[in-house]
């Protein structure tokens, strides 16, 4: 055999032989255990859920409270958000959203010549809800999340006192407003402490007190007369 095939073949079978010792040797020393799962374990918190629902029911506050100290004055200033789409003089046009004379307590999707949207009129039931005070707080804190489908783009409301200005000021533009809450119903009055179970009375001066073992008669001292109509005791 020609040397130089003798060369050429030893070379490649060194290069082969080479190659195979460096990848046993790599594998040896980089050599990683295989997972027992592919993927990776996502925890989630627990109480996560619990936070959610609790920031929610915090959001939702009871708006008559806050009526009967409310500022109609500063709800006009509030109601510069609201001017770009509404009106609320009498007869007022329409914008993008209805006039809002008269507003609250008027039932829901009424206005006259104005087109709601389906969402409007499925959560109106046909008039027989109207906007009494809590709707037009949570509408306005949140109205895609009151009114589902609703096509009131307007991002809400979110401070409980400017919303109850804001109501203010709208109660005010009507030929009659509405009352106000009740305050006697919006505060509960507390209730006096109930006495302790079982705490005993003090008896009157002069009685005995319930249950309590008779008083014994004080014995005279010696060479003094017993009380009379008693015997003297013996000595």
């Amino acid at each position: 055999m020609n040397s130089y095939v003798n060369m050429g073949v030893g070379a490649f079978l060194g290069t082969v032989f080479v190659l195979m010792s460096v990848s046993i040797a790599s594998e040896g020393i980089f050599h990683s255990e295989a997972p027992e799962k592919e993927g990776f374990a996502i925890v989630a918190e627990e109480g996560t859920a619990d936070a959610g629902a609790g920031a929610q029911e915090a959001a939702e506050v009871d708006i008559k409270p806050l009526l009967l100290k409310a500022d109609a004055a500063a709800g006009e200033t509030v109601f510069k958000k609201c001017a770009s789409c509404h009106t609320v003089d009498k007869g007022g046009a329409n914008k993008v959203g209805p006039n809002l004379w008269g507003l609250v307590d008027r039932p829901i999707a009424s206005h006259e010549g104005f087109s709601y949207s389906a969402g409007m009129k499925t959560f109106a039931e046909g008039g027989k809800v109207v906007w009494d005070y809590d709707h037009l707080s949570f509408f306005i804190e949140a109205p895609k999340k009151h009114v589902p489908g609703t096509a009131m783009g307007f991002a809400g409301v979110k401070k409980p006192d400017e919303r109850a200005n804001l109501i203010a000021y709208l109660r005010e533009h009507a030929d009659t407003p509405v009352a106000l809450p009740d305050a006697s119903a919006s505060s509960a009055e507390a209730a006096p402490a109930p006495a302790a179970e079982g705490a005993a009375e003090k008896p009157a001066e002069g009685q005995q007190a319930p249950g309590a073992a008779p008083a014994t008669e004080a014995k005279p001292a010696e060479g003094q007369a017993a009380p009379e109509g008693q015997p003297a005791p013996a000595q």
